[in-house]
């Protein structure tokens, strides 16, 4: 997280490392969207001094000014960073008057408030939109609980990839849970009887699945460790989850998304027979839609495979059920949902 101090003594915070805002203007309800957006073009962060309701209407005026304009995979992502870019920009100030709430929610994510903060308005919403899915919880039907996420940690939203786990028939001894994030996967291997070593790289990760398994009274059947994906030694069973499309991570959640140059299935299966113990699995959930949308070649994941000498011992697929794939919206890649197929690929040692 980035931090810093201004030459008036308030202190800046950024859980997406931005530097530190150089040409501040203060704004209130009397600026237009219009005007708002022409700051922020201009290199300048408005630095909202107006009510909570008012903010709100602010940046999603500020948005409809912002609308995609068509084209391909990679000019909608550049147009989603452009967009992100401009709207976090704006600016409010975390201080003493914070609701009981708003501070809990900060606490969370940047510690403490001990005095006035500056912080992106968009950002800050993200912040106290996770501390309501970490209150309340995401009921997840493969696993028949709650999981509650943290800030910066993917959350179970689709349930499709949950399900090819939870239905499918695992290795009776122990697993790895490679990559865990919430720890969904770990929970749901667990409650089919495993003891299961979870880990991620991310420390935000390890805490939030940590937490996870103390809710749901499975803390002494799941260990979560902070690793680069495999801990030392071997298990029967061996599943990951890695995000499904090769490209840039730019912030927020796109760790869950967005896999950079194809790293971590690239490390998983390169990495995976030296895991598994003899007539061990490794299970690979994936969805295709990096080959629909041209990011990842036809034919490359079988030839991945096959290079790393492991073998398909089957292979069992689902379509996504979410509305983003099933009904008419004004989605980008709405085309791309309706086709994706996600697989729970049984991987063995030739």
């Amino acid at each position: 997280m980035n931090t810093g101090f201004f030459s008036d003594g308030r202190n800046w915070l950024s859980t997406r490392d931005q530097p530190r805002p150089q040409n501040i203007r203060d704004i209130d309800n009397r600026i237009s969207a219009a005007e708002a957006l022409r700051l922020c073009r201009d290199g300048i962060s408005p630095h909202w001094q107006g009510d909570w309701p008012g903010l709100r209407q602010l940046l999603r005026a500020m948005d409809r000014r912002m609308p995609w304009r068509g084209g391909d995979f990679a000019r909608w992502r550049q147009h989603q960073a452009w967009r992100s870019a401009v709207l976090g920009r704006v600016l409010v100030t975390l201080d003493d008057r914070l609701a009981p709430a708003v501070r809990e929610a900060c606490a969370q994510v940047y510690g403490e408030i001990t005095g006035p903060a500056l912080v992106s308005a968009r950002e800050l919403l993200g912040v106290l939109g996770a501390y309501e899915w970490r209150r309340q919880g995401i009921f997840v039907p493969g696993l028949g609980a709650r999981i509650h996420p943290h800030y910066g940690v993917f959350p179970p939203t689709r349930h499709e990839y949950v399900d090819l786990v939870a239905e499918a028939e695992p290795p009776d001894g122990p697993a790895f849970d490679v990559g865990t994030g919430t720890g969904v996967l770990a929970a749901v291997l667990a409650r089919r009887g495993l003891r299961v070593l979870a880990t991620d790289i991310d420390p935000r990760a390890v805490a939030c699945a940590r937490d996870n398994m103390q809710r749901l009274g499975l803390g002494g059947q799941v260990e979560v460790t902070q690793a680069d994906l495999f801990p030392a030694g071997r298990a029967d069973l061996v599943v990951c989850n890695p995000p499904w499309l090769p490209g840039r991570v730019r912030g927020g959640l796109d760790r869950g998304v967005f896999d950079p140059g194809g790293r971590m299935l690239s490390a998983f299966l390169d990495r995976l027979a030296r895991h598994l113990t003899p007539g061990g699995q490794g299970w690979l959930v994936l969805s295709d839609l990096a080959e629909t949308l041209g990011l990842r070649e036809p034919g490359a994941l079988a030839a991945a495979i096959e290079a790393n000498g492991l073998r398909v011992l089957g292979a069992t697929s689902t379509r996504p059920r979410h509305p983003r794939a099933t009904r008419a919206t004004a989605d980008p890649l709405r085309a791309a949902r309706a086709t994706e197929v996600i697989t729970l690929w049984r991987l063995g040692v030739r």
